[in-house]
This record gives C-alpha cells, structure tokens and sequence, in this order.
C-alpha cells in the first residue's frame, strides 16, 4: 500500500470545498500512504496552534475522526499527529484535549485487513493509551510534566509536598504507559512506527528529568521532617 488513495484525495478535496484548511491539513497528514505523516503537513499545523483565528477543538476533532479509520495506517498517523502537536505546537492545544469528556477510544482496535494490520494494532492500542494518559495528567496537573522547567528552579524541584504527592503517581502512570508500547529495533524500519517511537523517546527523557526534579524534592522534604 503505497500512493494516497482515491479516498485520501476525495477527503482532501471536501476539507477544502468546506474552506478548511486545518482539516485538509490533517486529512494530507493522515493518508494511506506508509510513511510517517509529512514535515510540511505537521508544520503547518503547529503554525496553526499559534494563531489567535484558528479553531484547535475542529483541529483536535479531526484528528480524532481520522484516529476512527479502519486501516491502521490512518489511525497510527493520526496519532503520531496529535503527539507531535503537543510536544511542538501551542499548550492550547493538548489543554483542549485535556478537557475533553472522552479521548482515543482504541482499546479494541484492531485491522482486520491483513497479517501486518493485526501486528500494528497492537502498537496503535499502546499509543492511544499513552496520549490518553498524557491528556489526563494535563487535567490532573494543570501543565504538560515533558513542557515545564527543570533543575534546582524547576517546578518539580519547588512544588509544595502536598501538590507533589499527587504530580508523583500521575507522572509515574504516565512513565509506566510509555513503556508499555515496548517497540523493538526490527520495527523501527517501518517510517510510521520510528516516528512514533522519536516522539516518545524525546518525552521520555523530559519525563524521566520530571521524575528525577521530584523525587530530590520529596527527599528534601523527608530530610526536613526527620531533622524536625
């Protein structure tokens, strides 16, 4: 499967009778095409988040029609679109997701077209856990842990102990969901899979860094207390 399909054209061509330009660009970022989504595509829409005029719920609600496709290669790139939105684009836009009743809905996903589609469901269900759970440590917390200050200033170093006993566990449920898309170097050929993975292993670093700001914070302050 290679090429946009004649169903990615017709999509194409509706965003833009309809005069949107944010869907037509998720809708190009989104095609049938295995490869990862387009750097043109997903600059245009980080651009986008920073425009007061631009309407990041439809931007979003795209997203997530498209992430309701029923070929993985869709769903997959919807979602490596949506991750790279939120570690590039404005923090509107994942506290939009974050406000949202319900997110990726994938738990039972599954592309039945063929053997490589059983395969990339698997990773498309971990995936759509992971956004979730970045989504719900956003409303828990108020701020993105991959986004904020680090070091002896940083948020988590300078959060008072009863804020930080509630950051740690969300911080940790987002770790742990992480690494539970468990991918291996074999399918790091595929272009879509390899972006995931960039995305996730630069939040992983930050997340660690977030990680490691509060547990010296929670140190320091058990320190305190035994002194006390």
């Amino acid at each position: 499967m290679s090429g946009q399909t004649l169903t990615d054209r017709i999509a194409a061509a509706q965003y833009q009778l309809t005069g949107s330009d944010v869907a037509r660009a998720v809708c190009k970022a989104t095609t049938h095409e295995v490869m990862a989504p387009k750097k043109k595509h997903l600059e245009y829409l980080i651009s986008a988040t920073n425009e007061t005029n631009v309407n990041i719920p439809q931007m979003a609600d795209t997203l997530f029609e498209r992430a309701m496709n029923a070929s993985w290669v869709v769903v997959f790139k919807a979602l490596v679109t949506t991750h790279h939105i939120c570690i590039h684009g404005n923090e509107r836009f994942i506290q939009y997701l974050a406000s949202r009743t319900s997110l990726f809905n994938l738990s039972n996903f599954i592309d039945k077209t063929g053997s490589h589609g059983y395969d990339m469901s698997t990773f498309i269900r971990r995936y759509g856990r992971y956004l979730n759970e970045k989504a719900y440590a956003y409303r828990a917390m108020a701020f993105d842990f991959t986004r904020v200050k680090k070091g002896a200033d940083g948020v988590m170093r300078t959060m008072a102990p009863d804020k930080l006993l509630k950051a740690m566990p969300a911080l940790q449920t987002q770790v742990d969901t992480l690494l539970e898309f468990d991918v291996h170097p074999k399918d790091l050929n595929n272009g879509i899979i390899n972006a995931a993975f960039m995305l996730l292993f630069k939040d992983l670093i930050k997340l660690f860094a977030s990680y490691n700001d509060g547990i010296i914070n929670l140190l320091a302050f058990f320190m305190k207390m035994c002194i006390l």
